[in-house]
């Protein structure tokens, strides 16, 4: 199933829905009584709850989707893990090395939005804001001292994220927690769809477009570290908590390492997708 939090159905708060394939919707809270409003309560609900609501579904009303905004896949995560240098490529293009363990760092929730949305910054804090198309795992249940070969059973489903990176900041300071973590910078979705529909999360065309531009283009299956590696490395001595969200690197392609160096513009749209999953777009706003 995919899901989204959508608004504009009823009041200001996003809504869960299960998104159907003509580009109709259903609000899940309606289901029936008790049925979860987020995806952080669909989540706590198991299996079981999920079954639940995937039986409701197939008989229930309607609503269309044109009209209707996206807020971030994830709401309220009680984590948002980022990988760094997953990717061969990427890591080479930077100029950093690859170590031996994943470069992990942590974003914040501020950062998260929706497809569809507008980020917004100041040109006095950045003008090299760049790009990184990445893949999204949601963890499913307490995931501690997880052994890879069992990883994949711990993930609840996938979304998109854009890794949006000022540049210039990522390089001056020792942390890259607050160059990838400004209002708006974590773009996820548009939806998350569960882990049954994405059978090999190592086997995604990958990809980003800039103004029009396709600026990244490859496959999952270049991770250094696999997503059951990740999960695996990440679980040690640290409980993955249901809801979690790891946004698993970026492949080459980014807008700092080309020549001429491609950064995103007041006014520039960019699109980050992933078969199977869907395409993320955000609007940027550079303010003086």
């Amino acid at each position: 199933m995919r899901f989204a939090h959508l608004t504009g159905i009823s009041g200001t708060d996003p809504q869960l829905c299960a998104l159907n394939n003509d580009d109709t919707a259903i609000v899940v809270s309606e289901l029936f009584i008790g049925a979860p409003s987020t995806l952080n309560e669909l989540i706590a609900g198991g299996d079981e709850l999920l079954e639940i609501v995937r039986e409701a579904s197939l008989t229930a009303s309607t609503v269309p989707i044109d009209g209707l905004g996206f807020a971030s896949a994830v709401l309220a995560p009680p984590a948002v893990l980022a990988v760094g240098l997953n990717y061969a490529a990427h890591s080479s293009e930077l100029g950093l090395k690859t170590d031996s363990a994943p470069t992990v760092f942590t974003l914040w929730p501020n950062s998260l939005t929706g497809n569809g949305q507008t980020t917004i910054w100041p040109r006095s804090l950045s003008e090299s804001v760049d790009y990184e198309a990445e893949l999204g795992v949601i963890i499913g249940r307490p995931a501690l001292n997880v052994a890879a070969e069992d990883a994949l059973d711990y993930v609840w489903g996938y979304t998109v994220v854009n890794d949006i990176t000022a540049r210039d900041i990522q390089f001056s300071e020792a942390q890259w927690s607050r160059c990838k973590s400004f209002d708006g910078f974590t773009p996820t979705g548009p939806v998350v769809v569960t882990r049954d529909e994405i059978p090999n999360p190592q086997d995604l065309h990958i990809w980003a477009v800039v103004d029009g531009h396709t600026v990244q283009d490859a496959s999952t299956d270049q991770m250094v570290r696999s997503v059951a590696t990740l999960i695996a490395h990440l679980s040690q001595s640290v409980t993955l908590q249901p809801g979690t969200l790891i946004s698993t690197g970026s492949p080459g392609g980014a807008g700092y390492s080309r020549d001429p160096q491609i950064f995103l513009r007041d006014r520039s749209t960019v699109t980050v997708g992933i078969d199977g999953i869907g395409e993320l777009t955000t609007h940027c706003r550079i303010t003086d």
